[in-house]
């Protein structure tokens, strides 16, 4: 649900053009990304009316995460471990969608119950990077803050697996965004995640959700930065080894409010 890669990738693109047209094969700096509020207002009136616009998504990301992926590739490149990920810069996509790849995993461990989730849902890594695609144009691959971008979208069903919030389930999803939040900033993601759980305040059930939503974010402040995780080394390990380790603790709220809405009927609308 992020569309910082394709920001990113815009930015790079307009400098190369502009340095293409000078012609004086002088450094040319990247126009950094602004903020519209006007765009995220526009695009979260959409997103309430289809919380299946996935395209809306994108365009809120867009219009409210400026700065976010030069930030947090600082932070990662800070570190030894995000330093190594950082220096290898794997696709995580073209790993995500090779079914050999992701079928070697025993049963048990992250990789097997991300394949899993893909069974059960339909998803698709490219899926994300498809719409993003759509909205924005083809991206390009040229810079680290791109890449980081890129990584950081396709990350996004991983999260799901590991924090045990449904994918196909728009609670699910919410408390996901919450959980982003606290874990990698970006207006984007706080804005979608508040209007959605004030949105839900005015429904049955709606106080459950909102308790949700804030678990959701207190469990991404807790859990330790995902991003440097080494994605081959953990989906070889044991799932409940992996969520003790990075502490990741078990949904309580999200999990009573599921079971609030099994009994009375009630779901959770999306953002």
């Amino acid at each position: 649900m992020t569309a910082d890669a394709v920001a990113t990738d815009q930015a790079v693109k307009t400098a190369v053009a502009a340095q293409a047209a000078g012609g004086s094969g002088a450094p040319t700096p990247i126009v950094r990304q602004t903020r519209s509020w006007r765009t995220a207002f526009k695009e979260m009136g959409k997103l309430l009316s289809d919380p299946n616009d996935t395209a809306a998504v994108f365009r809120i990301m867009h219009a409210l995460n400026a700065g976010k992926n030069e930030r947090n590739y600082q932070r990662l490149i800070g570190t030894l471990e995000g330093g190594r990920i950082a220096y290898s810069r794997v696709e995580l996509i073209e790993k995500l969608t090779d079914k050999a790849w992701v079928a070697q995993f025993a049963p048990g461990t992250v990789g097997a119950t991300y394949r899993a989730f893909l069974e059960r849902t339909g998803y698709s890594a490219d899926g994300l990077a498809a719409v993003g695609d759509e909205v924005h144009g083809k991206r390009i691959d040229a810079h680290p803050y791109a890449w980081f971008g890129r990584r950081e979208r396709d990350l996004h069903d991983i999260w799901h697996v590991l924090t045990g919030y449904q994918a196909d389930d728009p609670l699910g999803e919410l408390c996901l965004v919450a959980f982003s939040y606290a874990q990698i900033g970006g207006l984007g993601w706080g804005f979608i995640a508040t209007v959605g759980a004030l949105k839900n305040l005015r429904e049955p059930g709606g106080r459950a959700v909102l308790r949700a939503v804030w678990e959701g974010y207190r469990h991404g402040q807790a859990t330790r930065w995902l991003h440097l995780e080494d994605i081959e080394v953990l989906f070889a390990e044991p799932l409940e080894a992996a969520r003790a380790r990075l502490g990741i603790t078990k949904p309580v709220a999200y999990d009573a409010a599921k079971a609030m809405q099994a009994a009375t009927g009630f779901e959770t609308a999306a953002a």
